[in-house]
């Protein structure tokens, strides 16, 4: 047997180490391309709000994201707004089209210094990062719901007019691919493939160097959702209640989840493990199924609708609820053991970075929870 160095050993350690800190970021919707929902870092076991940044009379629908120590949001009143992680500080605001109160209900995206986020009036802004000045906007037909994700030097976003748009970095349209039906959800990126799960009742499956559509896969409800993608197979739930596996490549499904207690609307994107998938419904539950065969390993049963995508961070899952909590569920029994009560209902996801834990209400306050004092 060949011997490696030790000190090789421990040089290669300590560049994982870096490469593990410079990953602590959260810069699209889902923490990443797959939109797999999981941190890259575990959160303290006693959390605590570190700071609170209310908008007034704003309502936010957008999980925020977070890149250098800067939180970005968009909020339903029109305007973007750019905080300190550290203690909740405006840094800056953009006025997007408030006059005409066309909001932002996407997660912005980052990349290379520029913010993108798309409003309800079907425009795509892109911000520099640092001042918030608007660089360029693109228009698509229709609202866009969604967020930005990325392939190689290209920008991906969807909209309610059906169609996948890829643009190049100045704006310009490099291609479009449209489906039988509105896109409300982020497309996943993997290898060379986009994913796009529509509100055709269809998982299409887009070639993104050629810009074509290769292949669907009949799902039993429109849905808003954003395909979890961990190897070869696609994770996500739909309107008509029930939860897919579908092999991506292959382009069937493996296994299909309906909850056998009270089959209700899965409006969540779904965090995905080695071993399991979690997603929330508006059943009020959290429901947590083995990966390979989708058969339920436990659930957790909230007080309110859960729309929050849920987020895995070390051995905990978080999310907000209807019934205006965020918790932390334990991975293993599936039990409760954190949670905070807040004014007002969780619509959208947290965020995890630098031991920070982000979510925004729908009555306009953004919350950063951290280490208890």
């Amino acid at each position: 047997m060949k011997r490696i160095w030790m000190p090789a050993i421990a040089a290669l350690g300590c560049m994982l180490l870096a490469v593990a800190g410079a990953s602590a970021d959260w810069p699209l919707y889902r923490g990443d391309p797959l939109a797999q929902g999981v941190a890259k870092e575990a959160l303290p076991d006693d959390l605590e709000v570190k700071w609170e940044f209310t908008v007034p009379d704003g309502a936010f629908e957008a999980t925020p994201i977070v890149e250098g120590g800067i939180v970005y949001i968009g909020d339903l009143d029109g305007r973007v707004y750019a905080l300190n992680l550290k203690d909740g500080s405006k840094v800056w605001t953009y006025e997007g089209n408030v006059d005409q109160l066309s909001g932002f209900m996407g997660s912005p995206a980052f990349r290379d210094g520029r913010i993108y986020v798309g409003d309800i009036d079907g425009v795509l802004h892109c911000l520099d990062a640092k001042t918030g000045e608007k660089l360029w906007e693109f228009a698509a037909g229709l609202e866009i719901n969604g967020s930005v994700n990325f392939y190689k030097d290209k920008i991906l976003i969807g909209s309610q007019d059906a169609n996948l748009y890829c643009l190049n970095l100045d704006g310009k349209l490099a291609w479009k691919v449209q489906i039988d039906d509105q896109i409300r959800c982020m497309p996943t990126v993997v290898e060379n493939r986009g994913f796009v799960a529509g509100c055709d009742s269809k998982l299409h499956v887009i070639d993104l160097d050629k810009g074509e559509a290769i292949g669907s896969v009949p799902i039993d409800g429109p849905t808003g959702s954003a395909p979890a993608v961990r190897g070869e197979v696609a994770y996500f739930g739909t309107e008509a209640g029930s939860f897919f596996a579908i092999d991506w490549k292959e382009l069937k499904v493996l296994w299909q989840y309906q909850d056998p207690r009270n089959r209700q609307q899965i409006r969540t994107s779904a965090a995905v493990l080695p071993d399991q998938v979690l997603f929330g419904s508006f059943s009020k539950n959290l429901v947590s199924l083995d990966l390979e065969t989708g058969k339920e390993q436990w659930t957790f049963k909230a007080r309110g609708k859960i729309n929050s995508s849920p987020v895995v961070a070390g051995k905990r899952v978080y999310f907000g609820s209807a019934d205006s909590r965020v918790r932390a569920v334990d991975l293993a029994s599936g039990e409760e053991v954190w949670q905070y009560e807040a004014a007002s209902g969780f619509p959208a996801g947290p965020a995890v970075s630098d031991g920070c834990l982000l979510i925004a209400t729908e009555r306009g306050v953004v919350y950063c929870f951290g280490k208890k004092s």
